[in-house]
């Protein structure tokens, strides 16, 4: 596939460092087999220990894609399919935006970018904090594009870090989202 463009390999559900080791080696070997260059090789933040493990990982991967669905799930122990739970798993809660904090600090220490994926990326109130906590990427569905482009556009990195300040030291996911609101209206 390398011939064709540029390849990248992401693992998902790694939560530790021999998982991500054994499949990089899978890898190596097969390049080496089909004398290849290496691709670039990332992994998904999909579980805690990746999370708060992130920078032992970013000096072996070569990007981050934190999949806030998941990673949400898990953090706050709900069944994000559970009828009675789904509207409690809310990716604004500041656990879980600690964890994306702290994966993006430790990419960037090491100098690498950290994308995005899932609904988080698209929701309008949670953009604004990811902006500010210096996410590199939101990947989101193809409907979303415009409007997700045109809410980035219109931000300013100093006030979205001090709102992802503000939102890390929040109690819950209700208070983010009242803080954003605030914040949107004043402006």
């Amino acid at each position: 596939a390398t011939e064709y463009g540029k390849l990248r390999i992401m693992f998902p559900m790694v939560s530790d460092i021999s998982e991500w080791r054994a499949a990089r080696s899978m890898v190596e070997e097969i390049c080496e087999e089909l004398g290849v260059a290496l691709p670039e090789m990332g992994i998904m933040i999909e579980v805690p220990s990746a999370a708060l493990m992130a920078d032992v990982f970013a000096e072996e991967v070569d990007f981050f894609s934190i999949g806030t669905n998941d990673l949400t799930q898990y953090t706050l122990a709900m069944d994000r399919m559970h009828p009675q739970l789904a509207g409690k798993s809310d990716g604004l809660h500041p656990a879980v935006l600690r964890l994306i904090d702290n994966t993006v600090k430790a990419a960037h220490k090491a100098g690498k970018w950290v994308g995005i994926c899932g609904e988080l990326g698209a929701d309008m109130q949670a953009i604004p904090i990811l902006v500010g906590l210096g996410v590199d990427e939101l990947s989101v569905t193809v409907p979303a594009i415009p409007t997700v482009k045109a809410k980035v556009r219109l931000l300013s990195y100093a006030e979205t870090y001090d709102l992802s300040k503000k939102a890390l030291a929040c109690s819950s996911a209700t208070d983010v989202r009242a803080l954003v609101k605030k914040t949107e209206e004043k402006a």
